[in-house]
């Protein structure tokens, strides 16, 4: 009986190995997804969305998964870091955001007024900026791109292989300083506002010295940045948008 039921399983062996390898990879990915992944969405939620990609990714990739058994533990631990490693820069896209909140928050005086109380603190509009982001990645498609994302991962990092670690490194490093130019692109209309503002303010202060510029700039600037912020949210969440949409194509060196 038990022969009988080896041969029965024999043709399922591979293809449930291959399942397992492609739910390692996708579920660490979605541990970092944006949307998807974030932390006020349950966890029975992101398991559930974990398998509902892998069940999409896994007829694609399983004709190239292919582990000897005796490496198959070894291999595991390959796919845990290609998942986190894709789902980093990814991740790095919201940071992005975050850090264009809170740049133009600070220039515009809204981040001692408007800030969070939570463990960690964020400007109202930095909060506003990514909220508005992940809404705008998930009504154009984010969830049809990021299971391309997965697929084509498998051809750039086949199943149980890295690149060496110098080459992470590299891109790792590549990726961060991405994100850092992309927060500054976003917030420098911000920026721009605010040095305008307080180069006004130097002028005013300098030709009229009796008048109290605090009392009349600081509703000034808070009008302002609120003023520029509905003006420029939309074309800066287009820039990003089409970031995100390079690095999805490109994840692993691309995107622009």
């Amino acid at each position: 009986m038990t022969f009988v039921f080896d041969e029965l399983m024999a043709p399922w062996q591979g293809l449930t190995l291959a399942g397992i390898f492609v739910f390692i990879r996708v579920g660490a990915v979605l541990a970092l997804l944006p949307a998807f992944g974030e932390q006020t969405v349950p966890v029975r939620v992101r398991l559930a969305l974990a398998l509902a990609f892998a069940v999409v990714v896994a007829p694609a990739v399983s004709p190239a998964i292919a582990v000897q058994p005796g490496l198959a533990p070894l291999a595991l631990s390959v796919e845990v870091a290609a998942g986190l490693a894709m789902g980093l820069v990814l991740r790095l896209m919201i940071l992005a955001l975050q850090m264009a909140g809170d740049i133009a928050a600070q220039a515009t005086s809204l981040s001692q007024m408007l800030g969070g109380t939570t463990m960690d603190p964020q400007p109202a509009m930095g909060r506003l900026m990514v909220m508005a982001g992940l809404a705008l990645a998930t009504m154009t498609g984010l969830h049809v791109r990021a299971a391309e994302a997965m697929i084509l991962s498998y051809q750039v990092l086949p199943v149980g292989q890295l690149p060496p670690a110098a080459v992470l490194a590299d891109w790792g490093v590549t990726e961060i300083a991405r994100a850092f130019a992309l927060a500054v692109r976003l917030a420098m209309p911000f920026v721009a506002a605010a040095f305008l503002y307080n180069l006004g303010i130097g002028v005013i202060n300098k030709a009229m010295p009796q008048l109290m510029v605090a009392f009349v700039g600081a509703p000034a600037i808070t009008a302002g940045g609120l003023g520029l912020l509905l003006l420029a949210l939309p074309p800066l969440l287009d820039l990003w948008r089409a970031r995100l949409d390079g690095v999805l194509l490109m994840p692993f060196g691309g995107g622009g």
